[in-house]
């Protein structure tokens, strides 16, 4: 299953946490979450994945903290700490959850390529992995891996490199994002499945990857890996 995007309905909700207080200011923000959410299936997947924790989240790259908003709309009341490296996101996204009351949720100023927080629970990486270079790829995982609970989830979505057109599209994608300012940098290195199934495994996670691209035309992709809880029949 390639994935759902939120229905229209909870999409505008979530989006309308990001309108300015008078009309007359920028309402980009509003138009571009009504319209991600409405078309992209990755927060359907990412809440899937997550439901049935309650360990802490952390949001890697979490830009304006929609993953935030949309954990309260599903119940789900974990703590969740979204760190980016764009103070200007940040900045919004915690006005937007002020504005909200969303409880409890933090946000934070960290550049990722030069330190990691400290953090206990889940880890979710959503559409940060091909800026970064491979064996940069493998320390992060490397190091968020080592914050997994028992019981917590790593859930990436990213795009991989599989030679299709899908593929392409993602790539060109991806360059058009940071052209406009959107995103900060360029993508530099797509994963592969094999590879990313070889490093989660190899840390003992049990590993699903799904494609969740729903109608859209990119090649991203679900990966899920969960550290096995402790088992009280265990000798």
């Amino acid at each position: 299953m390639s994935g759902e995007p939120l229905p229209r309905e909870q999409a505008t909700a979530i989006a309308s946490a990001f309108l300015p207080p008078h009309k007359v200011l920028n309402r980009w923000d509003y138009h571009y979450i009504r319209s991600k959410l409405s078309t992209d299936p990755l927060y359907p997947g990412v809440l899937r994945a997550l439901r049935g924790s309650t360990e802490p989240v952390m949001d890697l790259g979490c830009g304006l903290g929609l993953l935030a908003h949309a954990l309260r709309q599903d119940g789900q009341a974990m703590p969740y700490y979204g760190v980016d490296n764009d103070a200007d996101k940040i900045g919004r996204a915690i006005a937007a959850a002020e504005r909200t009351g969303l409880a409890p949720t933090r946000f934070e100023v960290v550049d990722l390529a030069h330190q990691l927080p400290r953090h206990e629970g889940s880890v979710a990486i959503l559409d940060v992995l091909q800026y970064l270079r491979a064996p940069a790829q493998q320390q992060l995982l490397e190091k968020v891996i080592a914050m997994l609970t028992p019981g917590a989830r790593l859930v990436i979505r990213t795009g991989l490199v599989d030679g299709s057109r899908r593929g392409l599209v993602s790539r060109i994608g991806d360059r058009a994002a940071n052209l406009i300012g959107w995103m900060q940098s360029s993508p530099r290195c797509y994963p592969d499945a094999d590879g990313l199934r070889a490093i989660l495994e190899g840390a003992g996670l049990q590993v699903t990857i799904e494609p969740l691209w729903g109608r859209t035309p990119f090649n991203n992709w679900l990966v899920v890996g969960q550290r096995p809880t402790t088992s009280l029949d265990a000798p």
